[in-house]
């Protein structure tokens, strides 16, 4: 039965040798071919397709727009008061217990990735960040500088670890952000972006100056104190001063001033004296600091931080979707492998009592039941380790998808998974290789990221250029004052000694002086220019060129993205072919160690064989089981990666990006791909005519 068993392995290894042999050898020369995606910008050479946006750019509805401001409209005081952004959700979604029947989760794949959406910290933090970067867009819009924007994956939970081309590093385990000034961050240089001329400031500002002086002021001479010994003093004080900037370039600076001076001083004619005056000055950047390139590229930048947010927060949900179908199928084979265990304990406990009976009866040596019993104890302890490890892949899966593991009935009860991946073939594996790598092209958001970081860098190349200029402003002013008042009482006529007489200096009222101050009639007004030339100019030259060179480092790393992105998109092509040649090699084994487990016991209760060579068919059967699962779980592990290098795993899986963002999956993924569980079949007859393999 052995070489009957034998036989049709070696069939099935011939059909399957006589198929791969269709494959195109490694070693044969290739074709010459056009270049189909070419990716350096070559003239002549079709190009790579330009990647796609996420869409859509303002995926999370929150009750608050952090891009604008509070209006002064209804309450003049709201920009002044704090914005209050609410605590997320930190319980259980509602569907997590609808799972829990009879103390056990059953828990199906499409559930697993659903509630990850919903429940995963990792997600729930870099959902933040969506908002933080509208943060940088109020800021933009005001004439700010950038704070910056994370642009890597949070890897914060446990378990089920993939390759990626990304790395992390920053705060949060996400990797330093984009817009915000770093250096060394990956290999790139990102210190130049933000610098260059500073913007002008948009928000008007508004200071004023309310003051009140009374100054006593004891005299040497009383000769120019009117006779007095003590002058007394007072003085009330009101300035104001708008300032606004502009795209342009444009500066206006508009300053009020008021003072109304109470004196005892004979040399004063007024008491209380008004002055007023005002100046309305404007300047103009016409070299460095001139236009709205340089003046609104924070917004732009603003902007652009915004789309590399969206991408990035979808390259998280590629990233842990991917993480929470690993650690399903690290789930489902811890699962497998302890009812293989369960099986592997039950039938030699089996054998060992009748061992015992046979021993009693005197037809078998004491050194057989010995043998069975270790047997049974190495089946049992083997049982207990695959009994702990599935305990702890039960507790990665609910960490994974819970936020709150203290429930006791949550945190005690099994997972029990009722989905099993199938052997059937993607449609990505028989994609011809250039279209899947022009399929990865288009939907990797680290090459979308890539690009408009590109543009960022194009932003501030222009900023630098326009740094090297020297500083010239031209400036125009205008202005007006005003002066009137009371009589002084105490003011003295020097040509007779004596004081005025009352009415000599008629009074001149608030209105008439602000009248005054601004119907031309004591202008003040002029034009000018402000040079400032460095005239070495070293650091202007030595950030304008690291400007460049960091932007060649970028272009550098597209290409290097690329170049990644294409061997790991063929290579998972590669993986699946063989993964699914490995499992079918491994079901194949474990079909023959149960054949032959099968025939042992045959021939062992005929007499014709021994304890231990049941024993040996026995560990033989079981390792085909784990080398069947182990296979399997590589297999469903490889079919989920790829669709994360090819980033279809939201389309394919029908996730909308925008319930994820809300953190409400309102429609069950549907992952194709998938069986209900099955036990072990029995062993059946051996045919002469080998079944084909599957292809």
């Amino acid at each position: 039965m052995q070489a009957a068993a034998s036989i049709a392995l070696l069939l099935m290894s011939v059909s399957t040798q006589q198929g791969l042999a269709q494959q195109p050898s490694p070693t044969k020369p290739a074709p010459q071919q056009a270049v189909v995606n070419d990716t350096t910008g070559q003239p002549g050479l079709p190009q790579a397709p330009a990647p796609k946006l996420t869409e859509p750019l303002f995926m999370r509805d929150t009750p608050v727009d952090y891009t604008k401001p509070k209006s002064h409209f209804w309450n003049p005081l709201a920009p002044y008061t704090p914005i209050n952004v609410p605590l997320p959700r930190l319980g259980n979604a509602s569907n997590l217990a609808d799972l829990m029947q009879d103390g056990k989760i059953y828990l199906s794949l499409s559930d697993a990735v659903a509630l990850g959406l919903e429940n995963n910290y990792d997600i729930a933090i870099a959902r933040i960040n969506l908002d933080i970067a509208d943060t940088d867009i109020l800021r933009a819009k005001a004439g700010s500088t950038l704070r910056g924007v994370s642009t890597g994956l949070v890897t914060n939970t446990l378990g089920g670890t993939t390759t990626t081309i990304t790395s992390g590093g920053g705060p949060g385990a996400t990797s330093a952000g984009a817009g915000g000034s770093s250096t060394g961050v990956g290999g790139l240089v990102l210190s130049t972006n933000g610098g260059g001329p500073t913007p002008e400031t948009l928000d008007p500002v508004l200071t004023g100056q309310l003051e009140y002086e009374a100054l006593k002021s004891p005299q040497l001479n009383t000769l120019f104190s009117g006779g007095l010994p003590v002058l007394t003093t007072d003085t009330g004080t009101y300035n104001f001063n708008y300032t606004q900037g502009f795209l342009t370039g444009t500066q206006l600076m508009v300053g009020f001033n008021n003072t109304r001076i109470t004196t005892n001083n004979g040399f004063s004619n007024y008491s209380p004296s008004l002055t007023t005056s005002f100046r309305a000055t404007a300047t103009q950047h016409l070299l460095q600091g001139f236009g709205w390139g340089v003046n609104g590229r924070f917004i732009l930048q603003a902007k652009n931080d915004r789309r590399i947010t969206d991408s990035a927060f979808r390259q998280q949900l590629l990233y842990t979707v991917n993480q929470v179908e690993n650690i399903y199928w690290a789930l489902v084979s811890a699962y497998e492998d302890e009812q293989a265990k369960e099986r592997a304990l039950a039938q030699s406990t089996q054998l060992t009592a009748d061992n015992r009976k046979q021993l009693e009866i005197g037809t078998l040596a004491p050194l057989d039941v010995v043998n069975s019993d270790s047997s049974v104890a190495s089946d049992k302890q083997a049982l207990i380790a695959s009994k702990t490890n599935l305990e702890y892949q039960q507790l990665l899966m609910k960490q994974a998808i819970a936020r709150n593991l203290n429930d006791p009935q949550l945190s005690n009860a099994p997972v029990i998974p009722t989905d099993r991946v199938s052997l059937d073939r993607l449609p990505e594996e028989d994609m011809p290789s250039e279209d899947l790598v022009k399929q990865a092209y288009i939907n990797n958001p680290q090459i979308e990221q890539a690009v408009l970081n590109m543009k960022n860098n194009e932003i501030t190349i222009k900023a630098f250029k326009n740094g090297l200029l020297p500083t010239v402003d031209a400036y125009a002013f205008y202005g007006g004052s005003g002066l009137g008042g009371a009589q002084n009482p105490g003011a003295i006529n020097f040509d007779t000694g004596s004081a005025y007489p009352p009415g000599t200096f008629p009074s001149i009222g608030y209105g008439t002086v602000l009248n005054n101050t601004f119907n031309n009639g004591a202008p003040d007004k002029g034009v000018g220019v402000n040079i400032n030339v460095t005239l070495r100019n070293r650091t202007a030259q030595a950030d304008q060129a690291r400007s460049q060179m960091e932007y060649r480092q970028s272009q550098m790393r597209l290409q290097q993205l690329y170049t990644q992105i294409r061997i790991q998109v063929l290579n998972q092509q590669y993986a699946l072919t063989n993964d699914r040649a490995q499992t079918m090699a491994a079901q194949a084994a474990r079909d023959f160690a149960a054949q032959s487990l099968d025939a042992e016991q045959k021939k062992y209760r005929l007499g014709a064989s021994t304890t231990a060579l049941v024993l040996q068919q026995g560990r033989n059967l079981a390792t085909a089981d784990n080398n069947l699962i182990s296979a399997t779980a590589a297999y469903a592990k490889d079919r989920s990666l790829l669709h994360q290098l090819l980033s279809n795993t939201l389309d394919t899986y029908g996730i909308s990006i925008q319930s994820a963002a809300q953190g409400t999956v309102t429609q069950a993924p549907v992952i194709p791909g998938l069986t209900a569980p099955k036990a072990p079949e029995a062993p059946k007859p051996i045919s002469v005519t080998p079944v084909p393999p599957a292809q």
